[in-house]
């Protein structure tokens, strides 16, 4: 029996691998063990603006160690007596870990419950804590955040000599440098799952989902496509230079802009004002040109299901970064420990810094990094 040709396009799927996106730099061959305990991973999100202390909505800043945050957010609306929508957080946070989020509650006309309470509410194994509550004028969106802090410990560095000099010169080079802003491996799910699943729904247009599952698959199809450019641009040198045809995105922003041709496109680069972008597939025009636009064409190409779909979803095309500079980055080799910190912008992943950095126990990688 011949598979039909949408069950032949889900299959290139099924054995997808993120150890193919290729790496900026040469692997330095340390190995490190990570996430021993919670405390091993924190993250703290960090708003771009001051709360203004009034209006409908509530504002809670909140500490939760193993806990997930749809379980907080549902906990929330529940001592609010609200519906589950009226709860908004900027981004899942990991769940293996000790992080700080901002979650907020629209109550329009109703005072402050007891929001103490969250605290003792059953149901998680592990813990969460009632740091700050504030009102607000509106709803927390997603990817509403100046940036996320990290710190991070890794245990049991091992695997070549000169090991200190070498987590020296590794640091010091992404301090300055960057890495690829790949979409971190969380994104595709377990094995790779989403992947496939994004490709079964798309083919079955008779498929019903929930919301939830069909945004999953939608993020995993374009994160897919974007990290094939990235990974292309990796190889040939040119994700933090510019080819012909490129788009910029500016330091800190969304805002974007064709090359020009001006003389100091490559010094902005350099000096890290601008970053080349690739694009997050979806419905409109294709913004490169020349060389850009035929590397990035020719991988949408490869991947027609997902072209396809994606615009009938009616996702909006975007662009994203090829590279992130992590900010504030300090680390501290400590023995055969490493303690590192450093801040990225939202939807940016920690474990694309380790992944240039060591390579991790692939048990410590479990949980890592959810969509942020």
């Amino acid at each position: 029996m011949t598979n039909s040709p949408d069950d032949q396009l889900i299959e290139q799927y099924r054995n997808a691998s993120f150890d193919g996106f290729v790496h900026a730099y040469e692997p330095l061959g340390i190995t490190a063990d990570f996430k021993q305990n919670p405390e091993d991973f924190i993250v703290d999100e960090q708003l771009p603006f001051e709360l203004s202390g009034e209006g409908e909505h509530a504002w809670l800043h909140i500490q939760k160690r193993d806990c997930n945050t749809d379980w907080v957010a549902k906990a929330l609306a529940k001592i609010a007596g609200v519906r589950a929508r009226c709860v908004g957080y900027a981004g899942l946070k990991d769940r293996h870990g000790l992080t700080s989020q901002w979650f907020s509650v629209h109550l329009p006309g109703l005072p402050d419950p007891d929001w103490s309470q969250i605290e003792s509410v059953p149901g998680e194994e592990g813990n969460i804590k009632l740091l700050e509550a504030k009102r607000h004028g509106r709803k927390l969106r997603r990817g509403a955040l100046k940036e996320n802090r990290f710190s991070i410990r890794l245990y049991h560095l091992r695997g070549r000599d000169d090991l200190p000099g070498h987590i020296e010169q590794r640091c010091q080079l992404i301090a300055e440098r960057g890495v690829p802003n790949y979409f971190g491996g969380q994104r595709f799910g377990h094995g790779m799952a989403n992947l496939t699943a994004a490709a079964y729904m798309f083919s079955h247009e008779d498929l019903r989902l929930p919301r939830n599952k069909k945004s999953i698959y939608l993020s995993a199809a374009r994160s897919w496509i974007f990290n094939r450019v990235l990974s292309q641009r990796v190889a040939q040198g040119s994700w933090d230079k510019k080819i012909p045809g490129d788009v910029f995105m500016l330091e800190g922003k969304t805002a974007c802009f064709w090359d020009d041709g001006s003389a100091d496109l490559e010094e902005r680069i350099q000096n890290r004002e601008i970053h080349p972008t690739a694009l997050l597939w979806g419905e409109g025009e294709l913004r490169t040109k020349l060389d850009a636009a035929v590397m990035e064409q020719a991988i949408v190409d490869e991947n027609p299901i997902y072209k396809e779909g994606l615009c009938r979803f009616r996702v909006e095309q975007m662009r994203r970064s090829l590279r992130v500079i992590p900010g504030n980055m300090l680390w501290q080799l400590q023995g055969d420990e490493l303690i590192i910190s450093f801040d990225l912008p939202a939807g940016c992943y920690a474990t694309m810094v380790l992944r240039e950095l060591v390579d991790l126990h692939e048990a410590s990688m479990l949980g890592l990094d959810i969509d942020k």
